[in-house]
């Protein structure tokens, strides 16, 4: 199932069909449950949904089409409790930032068993037609295209073996990047520099994230292309690791690390990404 949250009069759920239309099955929310406050750290649809997946395909043969070019997509995970983000987790991408000064500014690069995992600001998501609001425009601001995943259930120190059963979803994810000498996680969480879409890709539509291809375009131009294989760390073992730091919720994301080829945009452009098995998507580059 391809599951997109979109903006069309007001906020809506639905499932896409085909490449140019989805199924609006906004009514299935409706078997969310009511919360008070204090609010859950989780994101209701995800913590529920396996209730949400059996009314939806209760709606299905009735619901109405409506063409993906008359919305706006929003962020597939509304509430995530958390982003976590792994740096450098390609080889070729650690040895192009050594080597740029414009990329590296004089921080130490760390190998990412040493960098470990950081936590990008919430308020940076945004969906694939939200697109990106581009600040310190005097300063380089890069593009990362990474595999995005959801978890699904709480975890708490898993095991490789176990953890891809924890995987709501797969998305693609443009972690978007203030160059300079701050730490990353102030300079990648500005407003819309977390980028998830299109829609989220079920983990059974999925099946193996070990070995997916990944494309960026910017107006056209390739500018990165690997597969996940090329990992340092892939999917199942960044849940065992970060679960053994702190307990993962329904709805936290991962950015799992970009491969090489990074490199700047500005007001004006447009991103064309594509991940194998879960989906592309195009975002449009403004000043904010």
């Amino acid at each position: 199932m391809r599951l997109a949250r979109f903006e069309n009069s007001g906020p809506g759920l639905g499932v896409v069909s085909g490449g140019d239309s989805l199924k609006d099955v906004t009514p299935a929310l409706d078997a969310l449950p009511a919360y008070r406050y204090p609010l859950p750290g989780v994101d209701p649809l995800i913590a529920n949904f396996s209730v949400i997946s059996d009314r939806i395909q209760t709606l299905l043969p009735s619901a109405p089409t409506i063409p993906l070019s008359s919305v706006t997509l929003l962020a597939p995970v509304a509430n995530p409790g958390k982003i976590v983000a792994a740096p450098v987790n390609y080889q070729k991408h650690l040895d192009e930032v050594r080597g740029d000064e414009g990329l590296h500014h004089q921080n130490q690069i760390n190998t990412i068993h040493k960098a470990g995992l950081f936590l990008k600001a919430t308020s940076a998501l945004a969906g694939a037609g939200e697109g990106i609001a581009l600040r310190k425009l005097e300063r380089r601001n890069d593009h990362e295209i990474e595999l995005a995943f959801v978890i699904g259930r709480t975890a708490q120190s898993v095991s490789r073996r176990d953890a891809l059963d924890y995987v709501a979803g797969y998305a693609i994810g443009l972690d978007i990047t203030i160059r300079g000498s701050e730490e990353r996680s102030l300079r990648k969480s500005a407003d819309s520099y977390a980028v998830l879409g299109p829609w989220l890709t079920t983990a059974d539509e999925v099946g193996s994230p070990d070995d997916l291809e990944l494309r960026l375009s910017v107006n056209g131009e390739l500018r990165q292309c690997a597969r996940t294989s090329q990992l340092t760390l892939k999917v199942a073992e960044l849940i065992e690791f970060a679960s053994t730091f702190f307990t993962l919720h329904p709805g936290d994301v991962f950015f799992t690390g970009t491969p090489e080829g990074v490199g700047p945009i500005y007001p004006g452009d447009v991103i064309d990404a594509a991940i194998e098995r879960v989906g592309s998507m195009r975002v449009h580059v403004r000043a904010a």
